[in-house]
């Protein structure tokens, strides 16, 4: 059996339980550097637990064929993990929220803008970059440091847990 997810557009609101919408709507707005910069302030919580440092990463995300399956989610225990895409397209998401490995029931689908980066919070299960265009780079920032910092839950097909997006 294979569920298939309704894509949600990315909001704050319907995905603060995962973690942080990073986008200038609705932020905080400093004038710096005498007043020729507009700082867009706080927009994500960066976690580096157990002795972690911050990394600033460049990811290159090809296209998955479609429909797209979803077949496992990951997690990141001792670290967020933050996506600003740097080009003018379009992604999906899929998350399930934190706590024991999910069903496909779990499972929640957004479609993100170009204009809107993800900080997805520690411990909030994920699925790996879903990329709409060939090449789609994003800054990441992410944990670094000792510590196994990423499990990983495959679904079982007998346990009807792939879902797939259209």
């Amino acid at each position: 059996m294979t569920l298939t997810l309704n894509i949600l557009p990315l909001t704050k609101e319907a995905f603060a339980p995962f973690g942080d919408v990073i986008e200038v709507d609705g932020a905080r707005v400093m004038n710096i550097n005498q007043g020729t910069t507009q700082r867009f302030h706080d927009l994500a919580k960066v976690q580096t637990l157990e002795d972690g440092h911050t990394l600033i990463n460049i990811f290159r995300g090809q296209p998955r064929p479609q429909p797209i399956e979803i077949k496992m989610m990951e997690y990141h225990p001792i670290g967020s993990q933050a996506f600003i895409p740097l080009q003018p397209a379009p992604y999906l998401l899929v998350v399930a929220p934190a706590g024991d490995a999910p069903g496909a029931e779990a499972l929640v689908a957004f479609r993100a803008d170009a204009h809107q980066g993800i900080n997805y919070h520690a411990a909030v299960w994920h699925h790996p970059l879903l990329v709409l265009q060939e090449n789609h780079d994003f800054l990441v920032v992410d944990r670094g440091g000792p510590g196994d910092n990423l499990v990983e839950h495959w679904f079982n097909d007998d346990q009807s847990a792939v879902a797939t997006l259209l």
